[in-house]
């Protein structure tokens, strides 16, 4: 039994909340959040075994396919996701800015697992879709080689769903820049 997360990300609340009760009556998971995002946009994020995550979300995805936006799961998801998320990375330098945008929540955060298993990088943030019109974003960090590659595979990861938006790497961003972001 591995440890999972995950998500669900609706076009309604209406249809986001019945789904995420659907979630947790379908298998043991825990909802660990849940909340209307821009513009009206609905997520719920769970956890629990691989198993019970994938079940869960299947259940939703298919019970209320009509109003679905994307979903995700991740086995093992990189620890660096939580902190990132909720805004609690401490970062002491910044050697280069890995930057990377999408139309959704849950394409941002599988192509935040995919960034931090990829190469030495540290997640800053994970922005998802407060005030940004339901696209979402994340700043990543670590030497210019190692963003870079982390960028692009993130990039690749879900450059075919069609949620790709922009991405970019700074290295050696200014001092200006670095102390707006972190």
């Amino acid at each position: 039994m591995s440890r999972a997360i995950g998500m669900i990300e609706f076009k309604t609340t209406a249809t986001g909340v019945t789904a995420a009760d659907a979630m947790v009556k379908t298998a043991e998971v825990e909802l660990i959040e849940a909340e209307t995002v821009c513009p009206g946009k609905y997520i719920a994020l769970i956890a629990g075994d691989l198993s019970a995550v994938r079940a869960a979300v299947d259940a939703a995805c298919a019970k209320y396919e009509e109003q679905l936006i994307d979903s995700f799961v991740l086995g093992n998801p990189h620890e660096s996701i939580f902190p990132a998320i909720y805004g609690t990375t401490h970062v002491d330098k910044v050697e280069a800015l890995g930057i990377l945008e999408t139309f959704d929540v849950a394409s941002i955060i599988t192509a935040a697992d995919v960034a931090a298993k990829t190469a030495i990088v540290e997640l800053i943030e994970l922005r998802i879709a407060k005030g940004m019109c339901g696209k979402s974003y994340m700043f990543l960090t670590g030497e210019v080689a190692a963003v870079e590659a982390a960028i692009e595979k993130a990039k690749q990861s879900i450059a075919e769903s069609g949620m790709f938006l922009d991405s970019s790497v700074i290295a050696h961003p200014d001092e200006q820049i670095c102390r707006s972001v972190l």
